[in-house]
């Protein structure tokens, strides 16, 4: 018996019980038109992004992290042609985010065997979608979607956000070599493109060896540009992000200290969640005016940011070599009107633009940030004139509709489709 023969039987004993389990769990966006993960889920997703449009898997293997979801979205919110279907190997409780729609996935013990050995569980449901490609996210997310490009035998193309670039455990090879690095050479070898969301991404990239013909560098962006300047500079400081060690959050908490210390005041409100909270909220106790909320629902952070003096993004490169990507938060703000006091290490090249968009300090130097977030607290002025230069840098480079345009336009020449 094939594999597909084989696949498919599997696929259709299971298919009752398993989209049974999805509806009781509010898995499906809409659940008048996606009722189960027959083939015919692929006539029912074009339907809903209109006629005509084909099919493409994207391919995160973690389904969907909070922290993800919002500019994982956007890459794809101006598509007009291409209709995305999220599939990965672990699917997180709960409802399904609003703006996507999940294809098969690739769970259990039969995603153990795809990520171990390549295997492709249930292989005619996807082939029943008859993919244009795949579109991996992340890097290691290229190397675990190669085996389905290659059984599905479609393009793969892998987006890279940085962070993962020169993550020193990607390519480690003793005690027990990581699968990214197995897989590295094929990866490079038959992955169809490679995009990078900046161009010091893709120069770290060409640098681990991956083909420059293949390498493209292009800016996610975002959706929240506001039409006008502000017209008042904000108050206070925000970070928001996943609370983990190369967020550089204790390097903040020192500069508010000295803040302090020196007569500053303002609020300091640090946003999100994550590993690292309780020993965040631990050294933070003590600083009048510092908040925790937690996550925040997309509309609350935004009007967190939009009523800030400053955003701020302490960064740091840990010495596995994992580090930032293009910082989203950082684009949203700067959109918002607000500007953004950044280390350098913070990997905002293109968009923090030293003295004018924003400042940019050393990395971990509590006392450089002090002096720069004490710079724009205490000049509304300064902070307005590089708001307004960074909300027309935004909009001139980091529109993400242009973005996904540009990105679905891409996709299909890579493809070899043509208008």
């Amino acid at each position: 018996m094939t594999q597909s023969s084989a696949s498919f039987r599997s696929f259709s004993l299971c298919i009752v019980p398993l989209s049974a389990s999805l509806r009781r769990h509010g898995r499906y966006n809409d659940p008048q038109t996606c009722t189960s993960l027959r083939p015919a889920l692929g006539e029912n997703a074009a339907r809903r992004y209109g006629g005509g449009m084909r099919h493409i898997i994207v391919y995160r293997d973690r389904l969907f992290a909070k922290s993800e979801v919002a500019f994982l979205r956007r890459q794809y919110a101006g598509f007009t042609r291409l209709a995305p279907l999220w599939s990965g190997r672990r699917l997180e409780p709960g409802p399904l985010p609003e703006g996507f729609t999940l294809g098969p996935q690739l769970g259990g013990l039969g995603g153990l065997a795809f990520k171990l050995a390549g295997r492709v569980p249930d292989l005619a449901a996807f082939q029943a979608l008859k993919p244009l490609c795949i579109h991996a996210q992340f890097g290691r997310g290229g190397a675990l979607a190669l085996p389905l490009a290659e059984a599905l035998g479609v393009p793969l193309i892998v987006t890279f956000h940085g962070s993962e670039v020169d993550k020193q455990s990607h390519y480690r090879t003793w005690p027990v070599p990581s699968l990214f690095r197995l897989r590295l050479a094929r990866l490079q070898a038959r992955g169809a493109a490679f995009i990078c969301i900046s161009e010091n991404a893709r120069q770290r990239l060409l640098a681990r060896g991956f083909p420059a013909a293949k390498t493209h560098a292009l800016p996610i962006g975002t959706d929240v540009i506001s039409p006008a300047p502000r017209e008042y500079p904000g108050e206070g400081i925000v970070f928001a992000g996943r609370f983990a060690e190369m967020k550089g959050i204790p390097i903040l908490l020192d500069a508010i200290r000295i803040l302090r210390a020196e007569g500053f005041s303002a609020p300091c409100t640090l946003i999100g969640d994550g590993p690292l909270r309780p020993a965040i909220a631990r050294a933070a106790a003590g600083i009048a005016g510092l908040t925790m909320p937690g996550w925040l629902g997309q509309a609350d952070l935004r009007a967190a940011m939009a009523g800030a003096r400053v955003l701020c993004v302490p960064s740091i490169i840990l010495p596995g070599g994992e580090s930032e990507g293009l910082p989203s938060v950082a684009v949203e703000a700067m959109g918002l009107g607000v500007p953004v006091v950044a280390s350098d290490e913070a990997r905002t090249e293109g968009l923090v633009c030293d003295g004018e968009t924003g400042l940019i300090v050393p990395a971990r130097q509590p006392r450089a940030l002090a002096t720069a977030l004490g710079a724009l607290l205490s000049s509304p002025g300064q902070a307005a004139q590089m708001g307004a230069a960074a909300q027309a840098h935004v909009r001139r480079n980091f529109c993400a509709a242009t973005q996904s345009r540009a990105l679905e336009a891409l996709l299909l020449d890579i493809c070899g489709v043509r208008p």
